[in-house]
C-alpha cells in the first residue's frame, strides 16, 4: 500500500492523558468519518510508530502520525488540456478556472472537463491523487477553484465552508446602474416548481445572505464585488435578479444585452470567481488566492459608457 506523507503531532505538556481521539479529533481536526476509515487502515494512525486504540491516553513528546492511502479518479480520462495553476503544495491544487469549462465529468460531458486535465497533469509528474474539488463554480463562470489532494484536506476546508468561515469573492457585471453603494441581499433561495432547474427567491427555500459593493457604474450597468455568505446553488445569480440587476449574459436568469452580444464581446454570464480565502489544512494559518478578471469581462466593461 502506499500512502501520502503524514500528517504529524507532537502532543504539548498541557494535553498529556489526553485520550488518543480526542486530540486527533479536537487538534489535528480529524473528522468522524476520516477517523473510521482510518482505523481500518494498518498505518493509517500511529503513536511513536506503534498502532494504538483511539481511546487510550497519550503523554507530553508522543509522536502522532496519520497516513492516509494514496488514491487516483480511476473513471477520469486523463487529457492533456492546459491548466493556469495558481498554487500547488501538499494538500491542494489551486487553479484560475476558464469560462465555459465544466469541472467534473457528468452525464453527457465525460472529457474536456477540469477533472481530465487535473488527472492527466498529476499522472505527468508521477503524482496519484484523486479528483476532489472543494467548492463549486458553474461552466460559465471563471476564476479560482481549490481541488482537495486528499481527504483530510477536502474535510478540513469544507468544515469551514459549511460554517461560513470561507472567504468566496465574486466580480459581477450586472443589468442597469445599481443605486446603493453597498449592502446585503438576505433572501431565501429554493427551486423554482415550474421549473425545478432554476432557483428563485421564496419564503420557503434555504437561507441565502450575499453581500455587494459598487466598483464602477455605467450607463447601461453596473461592476460589483460580492461576498455570498452562504453557498447555495446560483445564489449570486438569483440575488442579483431579485435585486432587479441580473448578470449581463445570464441566459436562465436574465435578458443579455444585445449590442455586447452581437459584438461578440462576451458569450456567457459575466461572473468571475476573483479571491478565495480560508484557513490552510497544513499550516493551519489563513492563506488567499486570486484571479485576475478575465479578458472578456475586461473588454465587456471597456466598451460600455460610464455614468
Amino acid at each position: 500500500m502506499s500512502y501520502y506523507e503524514p500528517l504529524v503531532y507532537i502532543v504539548p505538556p498541557e494535553e498529556d492523558g489526553w485520550t488518543l481521539k480526542t486530540v486527533l479529533r479536537n487538534k489535528m481536526h480529524i473528522s468522524r468519518k476520516l477517523l473510521s476509515r482510518l482505523k481500518l487502515t494498518e498505518k493509517g494512525i500511529t503513536v511513536n510508530g506503534a498502532r494504538r486504540y483511539v481511546n487510550v491516553p497519550v503523554h507530553a513528546g508522543d509522536r502522532i502520525e496519520v497516513r492516509m492511502l494514496q488514491e487516483q479518479s480511476e473513471h477520469i480520462v486523463p487529457q492533456p488540456i492546459p491548466l493556469c495553476i495558481l498554487h500547488e503544495d501538499d494538500h491542494l491544487l489551486i487553479v484560475n478556472k476558464e469560462a465555459g469549462a465544466i469541472v467534473h465529468p457528468t452525464h453527457g460531458h465525460y472529457i474536456n472537463t477540469i477533472a481530465n486535465a487535473v488527472v492527466h497533469y498529476w499522472r505527468q509528474k508521477g503524482e496519484n491523487y484523486r479528483f476532489r474539488p472543494v467548492h463549486r463554480l458553474d461552466q460559465e463562470t471563471s476564476g479560482v477553484l481549490a481541488i482537495a489532494k486528499n481527504p483530510f484536506a477536502h474535510q478540513y476546508i469544507s468544515e469551514q465552508m459549511q460554517a461560513c468561515r470561507v472567504l468566496k469573492e465574486y466580480v459581477a457585471l450586472v443589468h442597469g446602474t445599481v443605486a446603493q453603494d453597498e449592502g446585503t441581499i438576505d433572501a431565501p433561495i429554493g427551486r423554482d416548481p415550474l421549473k425545478p432547474h432554476l432557483r428563485i427567491v421564496t419564503e420557503t427555500g434555504r437561507t441565502a445572505v450575499t453581500h455587494f459593493v459598487v466598483e464602477q457604474r455605467y450607463k447601461e450597468a453596473t461592476i460589483v464585488r460580492l461576498r455570498p455568505e452562504t453557498g447555495r446553488t446560483h445564489q449570486i445569480r438569483v440575488h442579483m435578479k431579485h435585486l432587479g440587476h441580473p448578470l449581463v449574459g445570464d441566459k436562465l436568469y436574465g435578458p443579455a444585452l444585445p449590442d455586447t452580444e452581437a459584438a461578440g464581446l462576451i458569450e456567457r454570464h459575466a461572473l468571475h470567481a476573483a479571491r478565495l480565502a480560508f484557513t490552510h489544512p497544513g499550516s493551519k494559518r489563513w492563506v488567499e488566492f486570486a484571479a485576475e478578471l478575465p479578458e472578456d469581462m475586461r473588454r465587456l466593461a471597456a466598451s460600455l459608457n460610464p455614468v
